[in-house]
């Protein structure tokens, strides 16, 4: 069993056009409407998410949209949905090596967070992308580091199935039957505990796959046919066209020909009604052997024109999704460049910012003195020489924040505590400049008037009572 496909498709392939745009529309709506960006970045996403197969290219510049406005405000969770769903579009248009770039980048992101359930699920999705580049041991590997975080809960949901399924998919690639029927058999009874139709008939079909590669016939017939109940009533025809080919198979070892050719034919004609081009290839390559086999030439020829005809469908699809995907490459390029733009923009600002407030500073500070050479009553000068000190301090505390901030990766307790040690130096020194300050700069400075005219009435008196004396 090929389960790249059968995993494509059962999870990526929409069941109709129409629905998606639907979808699409209703989302590009909600999107024109919400003001907040945290929400905004997940509708992004999810529009992303939804034309990830028809419309790679819009789904790459969405979400990459997405991430920029994300990366802005600093959100993380923002960031790592963005990551995910960028790597799922590379994976499903054949860039293993950039979906996996993508996993691991939201992987750093997602190991600062709380959550175990979105931890485990980025290590089995880095998982799939090893399957998908044939590397299966390094493909095992974070399947087991997934399944390890998720023994550490006692929840019992969706991934712990895809996890044991796909560990007993990577073991039947190895040629390890005992380790797959394991898995196989542990998807099952996860799949029974959750109460679903439909992964209890993927299971059996894997274990039919396993008995039939293990020649164990009777058990491999008993398991497709629960497999198709169970299929059909989850209306998972994907698997299901999976499901009669391996019936197909199995009774064509048991030499039972006709029985053969009925499910072979069930699968080509349920999958090319819905459009699942591999599956359809699939069945056509075993008609077109069946037939060559009973020496009917005839049909023969009309499969293999099948089969040919198919292998052009997929390669054409396969060749317009490369397509849509490299010209949404400038298109991101230019979201880039115009963010970039942005920033620097911003940055600038700051910095112009910062250098009026380091002029200002002492340009107030020499404003205080002339003014402290002017007739003025002392507690203006006195409250000009606190503002002064004030914004000097203020202005030290904005310069050094971010040094602070990236020398504590942002964490708000340690940020704390450099600032409050920061404080303690500078409240008392502040305080001590401030005495020293206020006294230069009313010492010797021209009396007010109504001091001086104190003064003189005071020596008068002091003369008069001289005088008497």
């Amino acid at each position: 069993m090929n389960w790249k496909l059968v995993l494509f498709f059962i999870f990526c392939l929409p069941y109709g056009l129409f629905a998606q745009k639907n979808v699409v529309d209703s989302l590009y709506q909600s999107l024109e409407k919400e003001k907040m960006d945290t929400n905004r970045i997940t509708l992004m996403c999810d529009i992303g998410y939804e034309l990830r197969v028809n419309d790679p290219g819009k789904a790459l510049v969405i979400t990459n949209e997405a991430l920029l406005l994300a990366k802005k405000i600093k959100n993380i969770d923002g960031q790592a949905k963005s990551l995910g769903t960028i790597a799922i579009i590379y994976r499903l248009t054949g860039n293993f090596p950039l979906a996996l770039e993508y996993n691991l980048k939201r992987l750093k992101l997602i190991e600062k967070s709380s959550s175990i359930r979105k931890y485990a699920g980025t290590l089995a999705n880095i998982g799939f992308v090893y399957v998908n580049l044939e590397e299966y041991r390094k493909a095992l590997e974070y399947y087991y580091k997934a399944d390890s975080v998720m023994r550490q809960t006692d929840v019992i949901d969706d991934l712990n199935f895809n996890l044991a399924l796909n560990l007993g998919d990577v073991y039947d690639k190895l040629n390890m039957n005992d380790s797959a029927f394991s898995y196989f058999t542990k998807s099952l009874s996860i799949a029974r505990q959750r109460k679903s139709n439909n992964f209890e008939g993927m299971a059996m079909v894997g274990l039919g796959n396993n008995y039939l590669k293990t020649g164990q016939y009777p058990l491999a017939l008993a398991n497709y046919q629960s497999g198709v109940v169970n299929l059909k009533a989850a209306e998972n025809d994907d698997m299901l066209c999976e499901a009669y080919l391996g019936l197909a198979d199995l009774f064509k070892r048991m030499n039972q020909k006709d029985s053969s050719l009925f499910y072979a034919r069930a699968s080509f004609f349920l999958a090319q009604n819905d459009g699942f081009l591999p599956r359809n290839l699939d069945a056509a390559k075993f008609l077109f052997t069946h037939y060559k086999d009973a020496k009917n030439i005839d049909s023969s020829f009309i499969y293999l024109n099948h089969v040919q005809d198919l292998n052009d469908s997929i390669n054409s699809k396969s060749s317009i999704r490369e397509s849509q995907v490299l010209s949404s490459n400038e298109q991101i390029r230019q979201l880039e460049i115009a963010e970039n733009l942005k920033i620097a923009k911003k940055e600038r600002k700051q910095q112009l910012q910062m250098l009026f407030i380091a002029i200002f500073i002492p340009g107030f500070f020499i404003l205080t003195l002339l003014l402290s050479r002017i007739k003025l009553h002392v507690k203006l000068i006195k409250i000009l020489g606190v503002l002064s000190l004030l914004i000097l301090f203020e202005y030290l505390t904005l310069l050094l924040h971010p040094y602070v901030a990236e020398l504590t990766h942002h964490t708000p307790v340690y940020e704390m505590l450099i600032f409050v040690s920061i404080a303690a130096i500078l409240i008392p020194t502040h305080h001590r400049v401030e005495n020293l300050l206020i006294q230069w700069l009313t010492k010797n400075r021209p009396l007010y008037a109504g001091n001086k005219l104190k003064m003189k009435r005071a020596k008068i008196i002091k003369e008069i009572t001289k005088g008497q004396d």
